[in-house]
């Protein structure tokens, strides 16, 4: 590990911390990297579509309005992120598979799980500022993530 949470606001007091509790369900419990967005509601297509792309060592972060109901992503999804290069997605929502999932080399943050699967029509938004939890996630900027929580460059 490279850093930690704690230590980079100390360093910076200017980051913005996460509130919400997001659970580690990733086999990496530690990932960083510049953001990209999806907001969408009970509907997975597009971040399937986008975690099939290079994602050049970046982090998804998936606002799902905190919805408990279905979940976004599951391990054939994490596994299309690993093989394209994200570093991990952090989703303000639910995930599915999550044995699998904790065997992948990717950071997966989520509020926790649900076996049912979400819908497939492509609604929603992509490279947009999300705002949930205290924290405004811009896509580009850098994103650090550890078990002590989330911080972003304000």
């Amino acid at each position: 590990m490279t850093f930690t949470t704690c230590d980079l606001f100390d360093d910076d007091e200017s980051l913005q911390t996460l509130s919400v509790q997001l659970q580690n369900l990733g086999g990496r419990t530690w990932f960083s990297g510049p953001i990209r967005t999806i907001r969408c509601d009970r509907d997975n297509a597009l971040l399937k579509q986008t975690l099939n792309t290079p994602g050049e060592g970046a982090v998804l972060v998936v606002d799902g309005g905190g919805s408990l109901e279905t979940a976004l992503m599951g391990d054939m999804i994490g596994e299309a992120a690993v093989a394209n290069g994200w570093s991990g997605v952090v989703i303000h929502g639910c995930i599915r598979d999550r044995v699998a999932l904790a065997e992948l080399d990717l950071g997966v943050k989520a509020i926790g799980s649900n076996p049912r699967k979400s819908s497939k029509h492509g609604n929603g938004e992509a490279d947009v500022i999300l705002s949930f939890g205290g924290v405004d996630f811009r896509p580009g900027a850098m994103l650090h993530s550890d078990e002590d929580g989330i911080v972003v460059e304000a």
